[in-house]
């Protein structure tokens, strides 16, 4: 049994080539999903420590809308049965003048947080007096605010809270903050008389009395809150947090998952072709008495022992991309679900649990096939000297390929499960399946499409692939797959950035848009402020709008309502309607993701929580939004002043007059606000987003990229393994006059012939996944519609490169076989 297993180990080291690169494919897909895991689940592990500092140890938090709410609701609530303690929170994200990062301040009641978030606290320096601890106009930064802006104690720092400035003096430093939180501590007091939140909270942390929790004290407890209020637990923000990313962060997964399982085609390739070389070394086996079974295992164990090699290689490099994508791109991926943070890398020993066995899984698969034809491989013919091995002729199985077909037709009609499409991701897989399934029918199509080209070289090549479908059809099943996922990706993404180009020219129809600088949106802009900004030379006409955000269940995330003026002609000259219809009473235009999580339907009657009270609207129409994945509400600006009383706005449109350069307007602009307000015309703002549109794309781009490059090691691990199984075919040419240059050029040839059946099945396949991706996958995370569009330039130059790159690994995988002297090669199985 030790001589078997030392000649399969031997096996392995004499291909080191073909193992290597099937080794470095598995790497990569493992490394890949480990690295989103790992991001995500830091990125998370973060987020959900600075919960567990804010709330300390609060059972429940009262929360509302984004700007707060009354704090008259404080004390009901403080003297509710069953209740041990109620903290008022107060925060606000201010900016120092001339610095772009934000600072959160937390402003609490000191002598009461105490109790609920006990690990929160002012540490006040040695030389301030014990009053300083409630001062108002004293500030304990954490210690990352104090490295982010370089503070020291004592010192007076000004913050700019939208239009308003304050000056404060720093006071200590703040304990409790996660190591890279930038936020500070002050007297609640203080928060909300300097930072515009008088008579404002923005939570409540409630802690129970023992044995309080019971149904009659909650039920008592959510009688005294005014609709858009509501009582949430802080593990549920967590969740919440979670299940933002949950579909950004599944899709990334699936692509690693898929260019894992291009690596199973690479492992597949490679160990078909080894298990045809080795005919009559495993013949021999058996004939000395190695069973079947052994043999099977022995097999197996080879792909198995890649895919365990290439999976802890993956752990480790997963970690490792990790690391680097935490400090280029944050815990967001670039998809700003947690953007600014940078996350302390962490082991997931989950994710690298999972992406092992599936590594493990990948390579056995893919060695399955191949190890049963070596078990049942006839021994007398395999010990003949002229045994010319092969392997079996390619079929089309019809009935799997229409069976997969309409299992992905039926898939796809699926609806999501648990918020992610299932049924979706399986249709992509039946899809590419199908593909492969027809591969060899594709490739006997385009040999016989080849008859009518003349050329000796091609006729060679086109006779090897004709004689031998098998051996094109596994070469191109791995550049098939890859080329399907990149296909796809591109008409996904070129679509959806063309849609989002599109609306971004629909919503942004002013030549400048003002708004509180960032991290203000709670404070806003006044009337005043508006008046100021109407009345600047230059200025046509100002359009106010508001954001602000409702909750509209108690595990749901917070809705984004947009205020801002509906002309009343029609709300499709403000946003990109669909299925409008005309409305009589208080009218409300809903995002696609309302109709998706909610299911509101145009002429539907809805209630919603406006200013504290709960109000019934008539569904107008469904508008496309790509800004808000958890769902918006458009109301018209006049309607929600009445009903709620606020007068101030976030955002002002402002319209240039005629014969004024958007430029000089901004610099009267500017000198009117000073750094209160931030000013960008509707082209900077759209290349902005375009931009981060971009970016939140770079993690896919490189899962492609490694994608392609498995597949272009499939293609040059075959024609090596081939390409030393043809010496004697080499030996021939060479003998009748065929230069070495020529056989390479019809390895070449034959490269990009096997690549092309690939790229030509991959662009099939590529464009129906991309339908499945734009009106399944999307659709049903994201809740966004797009426009489908086709890159046909940037698909032509992919296409034209990848048979480039093909030709080229061909012809060098090929290399050392010709390099065997003509006779020899000639009298090598004679």
């Amino acid at each position: 049994m030790n001589l078997v297993v030392g000649l399969f180990i031997s096996s392995l080291r004499r291909r080191r080539f073909a193992t290597g690169l099937s080794l470095i494919a598995v790497m990569l897909g493992v490394a890949l999903g480990v690295a989103v895991s790992v991001v995500n689940r830091s990125a998370l592990d973060e987020f959900a420590h600075g919960v567990r500092v804010l709330s300390g140890d609060a059972d429940l938090q009262l929360v509302g809308p984004r700007n707060g709410f009354d704090e008259t609701i404080f004390p009901r609530v403080a003297i509710s049965d069953g209740l041990a303690l109620a903290s008022p929170v107060v925060e606000v994200d201010v900016r120092l003048p001339g610095r772009d990062a934000t600072l959160r301040v937390v402003g609490l009641d000191l002598l009461r947080s105490m109790q609920v978030q006990p690990a929160l606290r002012p540490e006040v320096d040695a030389s301030l007096d014990a009053g300083a601890l409630l001062d108002p106009d004293v500030i304990y930064p954490s210690p990352a605010a104090l490295q982010t802006f370089a503070l020291r104690t004592g010192q007076t720092i000004t913050l700019q809270a939208g239009l308003q400035t304050v000056s404060l003096r720093v006071g200590g430093t703040a304990g409790g903050f996660a190591p890279g939180q930038v936020a500070a501590l002050m007297d609640i007091a203080g928060v909300q008389w300097h930072l515009g939140m008088l008579g404002r909270l923005t939570r409540i942390d409630l802690r129970w009395a023992t044995d309080g929790d019971t149904p009659a004290t909650r039920a008592a407890l959510q009688a005294l809150l005014p609709p858009g209020l509501q009582l949430v637990a802080p593990v549920q923000r967590e969740m919440q947090a979670a299940d933002m990313s949950r579909a950004y962060r599944a899709n990334l997964t699936m692509l690693a998952v898929i260019a894992l399982a291009t690596g199973a085609f690479l492992v597949f390739a490679t160990q078909s072709l080894s298990v045809v070389r080795r005919q009559s070394e495993f013949a021999l086996l058996r004939a000395l008495g190695v069973t079947r079974g052994q043999l099977l295992g022995g097999v197996l164990a080879e792909g198995c022992a890649v895919g365990l090699v290439g999976g802890l290689a993956g752990v480790a490099a997963g970690h490792g991309l990790a690391a680097i994508a935490l400090r280029t791109l944050g815990g967001d991926l670039g998809a700003g679900y947690f953007a600014g943070s940078r996350p302390a890398l962490q082991f997931d020993l989950a994710a690298s649990a999972v992406f092992l066995l599936l590594g493990l899984a990948a390579s056995a698969l893919g060695s399955w096939w191949p190890a049963r034809r070596a078990a049942n491989a006839d021994i007398a013919p395999a010990l003949r000297s002229a045994h010319q091995p092969l392997l079996p002729p390619a079929r089309v199985h019809h009935r799997v390929a229409l069976c997969l077909a309409l299992l992905a037709l039926a898939l796809a009609s699926a609806p999501p499960l648990g918020g992610l499409p299932v049924g979706g991701y399986l249709s992509v897989a039946c899809v590419l399946a199908c593909a492969v399934v027809c591969l060899p029918a594709l490739a006997h199509l385009v040999t016989r499409l080849l008859t009518r080209w003349p050329g000796l070289l091609l006729g060679l090549v086109r006779a090897r692939v004709a004689a031998a479908p098998s051996h094109a059809v596994i070469a191109a099943g791995g550049v098939l797959a890859s080329v399907a996922l990149s296909v796809a990706m591109a008409i996904m993404v070129a679509s959806f950035r063309d849609s989002v180009d599109a609306w971004l020219g629909r919503v942004l129809p002013a030549d400048l848009y003002v708004r509180t600088a960032q991290g203000a949106v709670v404070v806003g802009l006044d009337s005043a402020a508006l008046q100021r900004l109407a009345a600047i030379p230059g200025v046509a006409r100002v359009e106010p709008i508001r954001h602000e955000q409702i909750r509209l269940g108690d595990n749901s995330l917070p809705v984004a309502l947009v205020a801002r003026p509906v002309p009343a002609e029609g709300a499709d000259r403000v946003f990109p309607m669909r299925a409008l219809r005309a409305c009589t009473g208080d009218c409300i235009w809903v995002s696609e993701a309302m109709t998706d999580l909610y299911g509101w339907r145009p002429g539907q009657q809805v209630t919603i929580p406006i200013g504290e009270s709960l109000r019934r609207f008539e569904v107008a129409g469904i508008w496309r939004d790509y800004a808000r994945q958890s769902g918006a509400i458009l109301i018209d600006l006049a309607r929600y002043r009445a009903l709620t009383g606020d007068q101030r706005v976030n955002d002002v449109a402002v319209w240039a007059a005629a014969g004024v350069a958007p430029d000089a307007l901004r610099g009267q602009v500017r000198q009117v606000f000073g750094p209160g307000v931030e000013i960008a015309s509707a082209e900077l703002i759209r290349r902005s987003s375009l931009a981060l549109f971009d970016r939140t794309f770079a993690v896919t781009y490189a899962l492609e990229a490694c994608a392609v490059l498995i597949g272009l090691f499939g293609i040059a691990a075959s024609f090596a393994a081939l390409a030393a199984a043809r010496r004697r075919e080499f030996g021939m040419l060479r003998h009748i006059g065929v230069t070495r240059g020529q056989i390479g050029s019809m390895l070449a040839l034959e490269g990009a012939l096997v690549a092309g059946i690939g790229v030509l099945g991959g662009l099939l396949a590529g464009a129906a996944i991309s339908v499945l991706l734009i009106y399944v996958v999307n659709r049903q995370s994201f809740h966004w519609s797009m426009d489908f569009a086709v890159p046909g330039a940037s698909l032509a130059l992919f296409s034209v490169a990848m048979l480039l790159f093909a030709a080229l690994a061909a012809r060098w995988a090929g290399s050392q076989a010709m390099r065997l002297d003509a006779v020899r090669a000639v009298r090598e199985d004679a």
